[in-house]
């Protein structure tokens, strides 16, 4: 299921076209533009259709305490909007202090993520995710069971979900904890940025160097292999050559595979500005060092991904990549579709 995107991302789009200089130089440039269009809508599955009750409520869950064991801590206290919706720390902080497993992934664009979700993938969904951090014990330390108990007893809760989810049967439950905060979290979509006006026409929109860095990304450094689409993000895992010991990935729960040993998620690469940190492990500074550890192609072993290799780049090429890199970064640091819910169609 999919609604359409609003107007104000297709005007923002499309200014300046006007004013566009000649034509690309290749058309294998041209090709690869065509790949990176706006899509028009926000895909939401046939089993958790958007409303805008469900949205709302989603919301109020995502900044509420309650979700917590001690009402210390909430979705928001490591996916913080003003941070490109992570924590600006290299790995998210335990409830009882000291470092979780994993660096806090960002929440942008997850509505055209497919397949399974977490660093490992260790949840089926984006439903499933909600209660991995909720109930774990150094995290929000909250049972499912107490979690439904605890909002069924306060009447605004019970309230607002009888009105989300319409259907018979009992208003709280967990599966609608899980819907509403999954369709909450698939409007945070990020804002047009100076890329988008350049792919929809506007020559003007990036510089020369940016330019150079996009065929760079699509051609010989070979980025578009896995950091594909709107989104860049082919959603699936990959070992890039970064993690070690038992920082397996995907291998944990694939032990059988070679290729999944050492495999995480693909992230996307829109609003890589707000994160302080990079990779699974947050384990690199700055994007300069992510171009880097790609040039040397990381950690050469049986089950590092055949599209990661030495690049060999030269420091104009680094340069030219890190300048296309940010023009991902949108012209403002609101994440439109959450800052004010539509009253019909949710719209990036």
């Amino acid at each position: 299921m999919a609604w359409k995107v609003g107007a104000a991302l297709t005007a923002a789009l499309t200014m300046g076209i006007a004013g566009s200089l000649p034509q690309d130089p290749s058309p294998q440039r041209a090709a690869w533009r065509a790949q990176y269009r706006a899509p028009e809508a926000i895909p939401f599955p046939e089993n958790n259709p958007y409303s805008r009750a469900k949205a709302e409520l989603g919301r109020r869950l995502f900044f509420d305490s309650i979700l917590s064991g001690d009402r210390t801590r909430s979705c928001v206290s490591c996916h913080q909007p003003d941070l490109a919706w992570t924590d600006g720390r290299r790995r998210a902080l335990g409830r009882a202090g000291g470092d979780l497993e994993f660096h806090t992934p960002s929440l942008f664009n997850l509505a055209w993520q497919d397949g399974r979700f977490g660093w490992d993938g260790k949840f089926r969904d984006l439903e499933a995710v909600a209660f991995g951090p909720i109930s774990a014990p150094n995290n929000m330390n909250l049972g499912a069971e107490e979690a439904v108990a605890r909002l069924a007893a306060d009447p605004d809760y019970a309230a607002a979900f009888a009105g989300a989810f319409p259907e018979p049967g009992p208003a709280v439950t967990r599966e609608r904890i899980e819907a509403a905060l999954a369709t909450f979290e698939r409007l945070i979509v990020s804002a047009p940025a100076p890329f988008d006006r350049w792919i929809a026409g506007d020559e003007r929109a990036i510089t020369e160097a940016a330019k150079r860095g996009f065929d760079l990304f699509n051609g010989r450094a070979n980025c578009a292999a896995c950091h594909s689409g709107w989104s860049f993000s082919d959603g699936s895992f990959h070992d890039v050559g970064v993690g070690r010991g038992d920082d397996i990935g995907r291998g944990r729960f694939v032990p059988t595979s070679q290729a999944l040993r050492y495999a995480f998620k693909t992230p996307g690469l829109r609003e890589m500005r707000g994160r302080a940190a990079f990779m699974h492990d947050g384990s690199l500074d700055s994007l300069a060092m992510v171009i880097d550890l790609y040039d040397r192609g990381g950690i050469d072993r049986p089950s590092r991904s055949r599209e990661i290799r030495p690049l060999n780049l030269s420091a104009a090429e680094k340069a030219d990549l890190l300048a296309f890199l940010n023009t991902l970064n949108a012209d403002t640091t609101l994440s439109v579709a959450v800052a004010d819910l539509p009253a019909d169609a949710p719209k990036p």
